[in-house]
């Protein structure tokens, strides 16, 4: 039953929101016929092949575009990515500007704005120039001076907010609670306000009473994944950049700093992916990838228990009795990738992982063990996370592309030295010395010797 209804998830997902009349009117086969470009990595292939037929001309500009334009060319110039003068036309050293501008923030460097890139350096620089006291305190605190408001618009929008630079006191106004019911025949209770530990001290296997202790069974499955980035962000500025080899002292957090750059990078190629699909809305494309969570539980579930090679095996089964092909579910996953990061939905983005890993890019694995080690949707287990980083960069050193940062080719070098660091016992105590001491029986024995 459950891989039926599975399938049926997996189908949904690479619909490109087929029309309800089509897809009821046929059977199994005339539904995945009447899915649009035959899935959503479908439609993009159509579309970068019709943007090839097509020729593109400066003067075919309309107003608003060319004003839309030289927003881009003026906040390029702001923060020193020289793109010239500001008149709306993107010729060869805006587009240079451009692949400067995704080199800083850790983009692909095409020269070609997404719409999530283009969206944080124009919102970036109407912050800056609005200034205030918390354009003040970013620019100040960040050692990338007036470009660090574009690493904290970034984080901003990747979801989950922005931390506070310094923490804020809350203060919880104690408030009246019954503790005693009335006395029979005594008109009204008598209440009185107490400290909330006596409280539940004072009423504790109390008959009658209508405390109700707090329960908080979900936090573990609320952690939030933008907001342990937006952390690690603000400790990176701090330290002056990213971890290097040469500097590395805490895996842990090296190995935080890369997950939270791999976030950005998947939220990043999934926008421009998106950007690509014809007759979906993102909220319609949200919505079909809301439902790989449900369908691959049990290969989620299977992360902190079961192997690696396990893991893929339960997935490849999972994938196999879709009846999607490869090409198309590739497509799907990268994009549902992106979605899952930018929603804080874990679950939505570990299922794209599986995917794409069982589908043959075992560098993705890299992210599988970023959440394991960390526990982000699902049990922590660092001894299973050291097989996922292992396989990811054994395949990069096969000579797999990188898909997170390639151009950052001291990564992977990175990545392993963390691991090995991580899984490596501490030298204090493989150096450990059994401590001696003489006795004064023994240095009297000595003596008489």
């Amino acid at each position: 039953m459950f891989r039926k209804l599975s399938v049926s998830a997996i189908t949904a997902i690479t619909m490109a929101v087929t029309p309800v009349n089509n897809a009821a009117a046929g059977s199994g086969d005339a539904l995945l016929g009447g899915i649009v470009g035959g899935i959503v990595g479908g439609v993009i292939v159509n579309g970068a092949n019709n943007n090839r037929r097509k020729t593109v001309r400066r003067s075919t500009y309309n107003s608003a575009q060319r004003q839309e334009n030289r927003d881009v060319q003026t906040s390029l110039n702001y923060y020193s990515f020289p793109a010239g003068v500001a008149d709306g036309v993107f010729g060869r050293r805006t587009r240079t500007a451009i692949s400067s501008y995704q080199t800083f923030m850790t983009y692909p460097a095409t020269g070609y704005l997404t719409e999530f890139q283009k969206t944080v350096l124009i919102n970036s620089y109407h912050r800056s120039i609005a200034g205030g006291v918390a354009a003040s305190q970013v620019v100040s605190t960040s050692p990338y001076g007036a470009r660090g408001m574009l690493k904290h618009v970034q984080q901003e929008m990747a979801g989950g907010g922005v931390v506070p630079l310094t923490p804020q006191p809350v203060y919880i106004q104690p408030q009246p609670i019954i503790v005693q019911t009335a006395p029979v025949g005594q008109a009204a209770p008598i209440v009185r306000t107490v400290p909330a530990t006596t409280t539940l001290q004072a009423n504790a296997g109390r008959a009658g009473n209508t405390f109700k202790l707090p329960n908080f069974g979900a936090a573990p499955g609320a952690s939030s994944l933008a907001n342990h980035c937006n952390k690690i962000s603000l400790i990176t500025s701090t330290n002056g950049g990213y971890t290097s080899v040469a500097s590395l002292q805490d895996p842990v957090f090296a190995l935080n700093e890369q997950f939270c750059l791999a976030r950005i990078y998947a939220i990043s190629t999934s926008e421009e992916m998106i950007s690509k699909v014809q007759g979906s809305s993102s909220a319609q494309i949200q919505a079909q990838c809301e439902t790989l969570g449900p369908a691959f539980k049990d290969q989620i579930s299977a992360l902190s228990i079961a192997s690696r090679e396990q893991v893929i095996a339960k997935t490849s089964d999972m994938i196999l009795s879709s009846g999607m092909s490869p090409a198309q579910l590739t497509n799907t996953a990268k994009i549902c990738l992106g979605i899952g990061y930018r929603t804080d939905n874990s679950d939505v983005a570990l299922a794209s992982t599986l995917i794409l890993v069982t589908l043959g890019a075992p560098v993705y694995g890299e992210l599988l063990g970023h959440h394991l080690l960390n526990g982000f949707g699902t049990t922590q287990r660092k001894d299973l996370s050291l097989q996922w980083y292992a396989s990811a960069n054994d395949a990069i050193a096969q000579g797999q592309p990188a898909v997170f940062a390639p151009g950052q080719t001291e990564r992977p070098a990175l990545i392993q030295a963390a691991v090995l660091k991580l899984s490596t016992p501490a030298a204090a105590a493989s150096a450990f010395v059994v401590p001696t001491f003489n006795s004064g029986a023994a240095t009297g024995a000595a003596s008489s010797n």
